[in-house]
């Protein structure tokens, strides 16, 4: 059985939620991002403690089923943009939500587009656009370098997709630091 949590973003995410299913004692075989996967179906108090737990805790379990595609959407976007696998770096993002949901795109593309109010590609994009901030306000990496990791043909497309965005360049960006960066569950 899977449960699926929105709001999980990244690993202290899925720790918390790990933490609250050993706190109430529900067995579980699996927790990423935005699925808890369950040796059985809890009992209905054990949800309801569940529930009630994760949602102190900034989480949401989806009932949904069109809700859990969209969060599974945006969990594929956040692993895509943050993937440090060659294999999935060669890969479109169109072919590997499709692959990874076992869905048509457009049929994922035509859901999410409706809910949201944004198309995928622009929600990509603005994944793309948080990480570029993060590995900016770190200062570890050039922009060259930041370019290629995200899988931009050239610097000067990631300088006017973000400037796009953001409005503001890459390296005042920098040099105005993390004040400006926005959690992952509030991109939008």
């Amino acid at each position: 059985m899977e449960l699926y949590v929105k709001n999980m973003v990244c690993a202290r995410c899925t720790m918390a939620v790990q933490n609250v299913l050993d706190t109430l004692r529900i067995p579980y075989r699996q927790v990423s991002l935005g699925v808890v996967t369950l040796d059985h179906e809890p009992g209905a108090v054990s949800l309801q403690q569940f529930k009630e737990n994760i949602t102190a805790l900034g989480f949401e379990l989806i009932e949904d089923r069109t809700a859990r595609i969209i969060s599974s959407i945006k969990n594929a976007a956040i692993e895509f943009v943050r993937s440090r696998d060659p294999k999935t770096r060669k890969l479109k993002f169109s072919a590997y939500v499709a692959d990874i949901l076992n869905k048509d795109y457009s049929t994922l593309s035509s859901t999410f587009s409706s809910v949201e109010g944004i198309t995928i590609e622009q929600y990509l994009i603005l994944q793309k656009i948080e990480r570029v901030k993060e590995l900016l306000v770190y200062d570890e990496l050039t922009l060259s370098q930041i370019a290629d990791e995200l899988g931009y043909s050239s610097v000067q497309h990631l300088s006017n997709q973000f400037k796009k965005t953001t409005g503001l360049t890459p390296s005042h960006f920098r040099s105005i630091g993390e004040n400006r960066r926005v959690a992952l569950d509030k991109v939008m």
